[in-house]
């Protein structure tokens, strides 16, 4: 019953109080072979410009998600398409994956290549419904492998000092707080959040609250 009612999620809930184990516990989280990023826009978006912000954001995230398993990535892809359930409307979609010169976690040099993808792949005349990106071949950063052209140690040393304040900024002030101008600011591609579903089996802010009368 709470299945149908509810979700799968919220029955391994029910279970799980009544001492039935749905989950199995792992001492360790293993690293992702790979970090998505993508999300449906709350609009269409026609411009250009619009859509690579929005593509400068999702890689943005990825990359915090990366640096949080002290990872780096060896290659992007960047994905965008069309509305597929609104087939009397022009379709349109397409992926192209890159290798990266020098593995890294380093949020500017991924928004870099995502953002040249995006303007490769763009098409004008097509309202884009979502885009996407995936950091892809991803390898401990203890295994990191420099370019032939490296950088000096000093420049690594305050490139790695800089992201690391913008993570700790952002992790104290909330996400978002700093960002890199390529996101935007009035983002008018931002998902709509009025259909949001509640969220009580995952954050305690949406517990319902229940006040005696």
């Amino acid at each position: 019953m709470i299945r149908e009612c509810f979700s799968v999620v919220l029955e391994r809930t029910v279970q799980e109080l009544r001492g039935v184990s749905c989950l199995d516990l792992e001492e360790t989280v293993s690293d992702r072979q790979q970090i998505i990023s993508s999300r449906s826009f709350g609009t269409l978006m026609y411009d250009l410009e619009d859509l690579v912000e929005a593509v400068a954001s999702y890689t943005a995230r990825a990359a915090e998600k990366l640096r949080q398993q002290d990872s780096l990535a060896g290659a992007v892809q960047v994905m965008i398409r069309t509305n597929v359930f609104k087939p009397e409307a022009p379709q349109y979609q397409k992926a192209v994956t890159v290798p990266l010169p020098e593995a890294t976690a380093d949020t500017r040099i991924l928004t870099h290549w995502t953002v040249q993808m995006a303007r490769r792949i763009y098409r004008a005349g097509f309202g884009y419904h979502k885009a996407g990106i995936a950091l892809l071949d991803i390898r401990p950063r203890t295994n990191q492998q420099f370019g032939l052209f490296v950088l000096d140690e000093v420049t690594r040393s305050r490139n790695e000092r800089l992201i690391g304040a913008l993570d700790a900024i952002n992790g104290r002030f909330g996400r978002g707080m700093l960002r890199h101008a390529a996101e935007g600011m009035e983002r008018p591609w931002q998902m709509r959040r009025e259909n949001l579903s509640p969220r009580y089996t995952t954050e305690w802010a949406g517990v319902p609250k229940v006040r005696a009368g």
